[in-house]
């Protein structure tokens, strides 16, 4: 149960969530890398009385700001941001802890009359967070992974997926054979709550969402113009001190394979700076170039799954100031502000 005032509701399941949060209207700037997210949400918290909520999976992490991308304090200029730095790298931090810890935060913003704005490009995360997902019906047992893992490495993949295919015939039909991380997680869901994830989903997506989002999604017109950008962004992180921020995190015993060293920019120059090979260090920067430039791809895939998002192309605007305009015009429309 949900510790907020207001009237509650019931899910498919049975479990309690806030009724009144359903008329709660939430900001949600979106899109992909390297799009100005952190600086249109600052102009629209100073413009509506807000605080920043980030929604980005990797800005949680504590000794990352640079890899991650964290707005600096001059950045954030006075502006309250939450969900930033505060897990520990050697955690492997979760959707549905973010959801929790994001939505208290989401509440209290309301409880203090001020408007929260969601910004980040973590589509799992916004969407898990405006939806109300608890994930409460399922803990992860850490044995019973490392035993599927097991079996998976050991060449039992095709008989995961055989088991999973009895199973749930619908989950098995969305995956591909080889698709080890799902369908080792499918067949957790079911071994640990006796439901397939395929119901598991049917459910969550019956559940009215808890926020009403109004979504600006910022992109570039000229793909080639939003890669440039993505790559001059690399740059900038290099000549900032991301070799030193791993050289640290490294020191510091954080697991090379862990959640947070899994980030773009720390898979790609972990091995290089462990290393010292200067050649492999500014090859492993031109790898986190390409593999950035591949995100943006697959963030734009999610984000244009959202009918009502109002998109705003930054290149065809301007300046900030004609986005600004923009975002509020629609806020303006949508009853904000």
């Amino acid at each position: 149960i949900w510790g907020f005032g207001g009237k509650i509701r019931s899910n498919p399941e049975g479990k309690v969530v806030p009724e009144m949060a359903q008329s709660k209207k939430l900001i949600v700037i979106c899109g992909p890398t390297a799009t100005g997210k952190t600086k249109l949400g600052v102009a629209l918290a100073k413009a509506l009385d807000g605080e920043v909520v980030s929604a980005d999976s990797m800005q949680v992490y504590r000794g990352m700001p640079i890899g991650t991308a964290q707005p600096t304090a001059e950045e954030r200029d006075g502006v309250p941001h939450h969900m930033m730095a505060m897990a520990d790298p050697s955690e492997n931090y979760s959707v549905a802890r973010y959801v929790e810890e994001a939505t208290a935060c989401v509440e209290d913003i309301f409880a203090r009359g001020k408007q929260p704005i969601l910004v980040g490009g973590t589509g799992l995360y916004i969407d898990a967070l405006c939806k109300g997902q608890t994930f409460s019906d399922f803990q992860p047992d850490s044995g019973l992974r490392a035993k599927l893992q097991a079996q998976a490495a050991q060449g039992g993949l095709p008989r995961l997926w055989a088991d999973l295919e009895r199973i749930d015939p619908e989950a098995a039909a969305r995956l591909h054979p080889n698709d080890e991380k799902r369908i080792l997680r499918a067949l957790e869901v079911w071994y640990t709550t006796g439901k397939t994830i395929s119901q598991h989903n049917r459910e969550t997506q019956a559940v009215p969402p808890r926020y009403e989002a109004l979504t600006i999604t910022l992109t570039y017109a000229d793909r080639q113009a939003l890669y440039a950008r993505i790559d001059q962004r690399v740059d900038e992180m290099m000549a900032h001190g991301l070799v030193k921020e791993i050289q640290a995190l490294l020191a510091a015993g954080i697991p090379k394979d862990g959640t947070a060293m899994q980030a773009i920019g720390y898979k790609e120059l972990v091995p290089a700076v462990a290393s010292g090979d200067a050649d492999a260090i500014q090859q492993a920067a031109e790898e986190v170039k390409l593999r950035s430039r591949q995100y943006a791809k697959r963030q734009l895939s999610w984000f244009r799954r959202n009918p009502k998002a109002h998109w705003i192309e930054v290149d065809r605007q301007g300046n900030i100031s004609s986005i600004i305009r923009d975002s509020t015009d629609f806020l303006h429309e949508n009853g904000v502000g």
